[in-house]
């Protein structure tokens, strides 16, 4: 892809009673996103339920954005699996349907491994994927995955895969980790995922973000994501929202900006915030952002 990446909602699902997405509501909020000024939308990523969507319900989802005009140049399509089979089939069909970008997470089930043990998942995902691999951001998220990616690894996998690994999303929120990626690989992609660390690595020569806060917050995150420029504001909102289980929570912001209750249904093994934690998030985001709160 040429061009800075600018900023992705980590598009958030929204799920009806009976637990099947809902695809009218999904699409909606990717256009409204893109129309407030983000570059693309993130699909099946960690605030988007990624793990918890099948194969299926992921073409479903492709098919509905692209028959609604989304173009694949504005979407990213995360894989969040263990098997390289299962891996290299869902960014298989993504790349197919045009996505710009897969953000691509390690195997997580076992824990321990070793650098060797990464390279040789990720090289063999990229020989299943053969002439269609391109445009991989590998994704650092060792809170969820508890499965760190060295900065070394990721001169390893750049180095043997390039126009492959084109960058990475740093969600690690170890801001001496993140110094060090920007330093080293400061002509990949590299994407901050902790807003609170967001507008000072963008500063750094950081490319942008993948932000569940831009579901609701699209202008002020845009700011720190394309031009890094800080906002206390979203720090203290980080602060309020990491007090409770992350999507959830801002699938509850998400709910409150929009009108929409359907926003708050979250898939096992997730459970929706309580009707008073709702009203304790809402207040805090109120505080913050009265004059953009819906």
């Amino acid at each position: 892809m040429t061009g800075k990446f600018g900023l992705s909602a980590a598009l958030t699902t929204p799920f009806a009673q009976d637990g099947s997405i809902d695809f009218p509501a999904l699409v909606a909020q990717a256009q409204r996103s893109l129309a407030a000024g983000c570059n693309s939308v993130t699909l099946f990523g960690t605030t988007g339920e990624g793990s918890s969507i099948g194969n299926r319900e992921r073409a479903e989802v492709l098919s509905a954005c692209l028959k609604a005009g989304i173009d694949g140049s504005s979407l990213v399509a995360g894989v969040l699996v263990d098997s390289v089979q299962d891996a290299a089939d869902q960014a298989g069909a993504a790349l197919d349907a045009g996505v710009r970008n897969i953000l691509l997470a390690p195997p997580s089930y076992f824990k321990n491994v070793s650098d060797d043990g990464l390279f040789e998942w990720f090289s063999a995902v990229f020989r299943q994927l053969g002439s269609k691999a391109r445009d991989i951001l590998v994704y650092n998220i060792p809170s969820v995955t508890m499965v760190a990616l060295s900065v070394d690894l990721i001169g390893r996998l750049r180095h043997a895969f390039p126009g492959i690994v084109t960058g990475v999303k740093d969600s690690s929120g170890d801001w001496p980790y993140t110094q060090r990626l920007l330093a080293e690989h400061c002509d990949l992609v590299i994407l901050v995922g902790d807003e609170r660390h967001l507008a000072q690595g963008v500063r750094l020569g950081g490319q942008g973000a993948i932000s569940g806060c831009a579901n609701f917050l699209p202008a002020e995150i845009r700011a720190m994501a394309v031009d890094g420029v800080d906002d206390p504001r979203v720090t203290d909102l980080v602060g309020e929202l990491l007090k409770y289980p992350v999507t959830p929570a801002v699938k509850v912001l998400v709910s409150h900006v929009t009108g929409e209750p359907i926003w708050h249904a979250v898939r096992p093994p997730l459970v929706s915030i309580s009707a008073e934690n709702r009203t304790k998030l809402v207040g805090a985001f109120e505080s913050l952002f009265r004059s953009q709160a819906a």
